[in-house]
């Protein structure tokens, strides 16, 4: 599967991490299919945000409730590893789903993407679009 990911989402995800080192930064990817077309930012509200991150569960709701209203749809989830690769950890496959959702990890100023599987997440290729 080859996702398309806009230039101004891949420049929002990269500044962010920058802005939220030495935490981790997190938040929802918006798309429609395999297409991301803009991203939620939301406050990382785990206990140890230098090597951990939680979306805070406000922006969730608000987020899911703009979807089912016809809104935006979420197609996954994004965060960044500020003293780490771009890529899933032993910490992200515990805490993953396995529902198929699109995972984005930031770190050295690169984005990778994931499918995440019931077993273990798969890589994603990408073609960036114009906004």
């Amino acid at each position: 599967m080859i996702i398309e990911v806009t230039s101004q989402v891949l420049g929002s995800l990269k500044s962010e991490a920058r802005n939220a080192h030495p935490h981790e930064c997190c938040g929802l990817l918006i798309g429609d299919g395999a297409t991301i077309t803009s991203v939620v930012p939301a406050h990382n509200v785990h206990p140890a945000p230098q090597t951990h991150f939680e979306i805070d569960p406000q922006t969730l709701i608000n987020a899911h409730r703009e979807a089912r209203s016809g809104g935006p749809q979420i197609i996954g989830y994004y965060h960044s590893h500020p003293n780490g690769q771009p890529q899933p950890s032993a910490t992200d496959r515990q805490g993953a789903a396995g529902d198929g959702s699109i995972w984005c990890i930031i770190a050295n100023d690169e984005c990778t993407f994931w499918h995440d599987g019931k077993e273990a997440f798969i890589p994603l290729s990408y073609t960036q679009v114009l906004s």
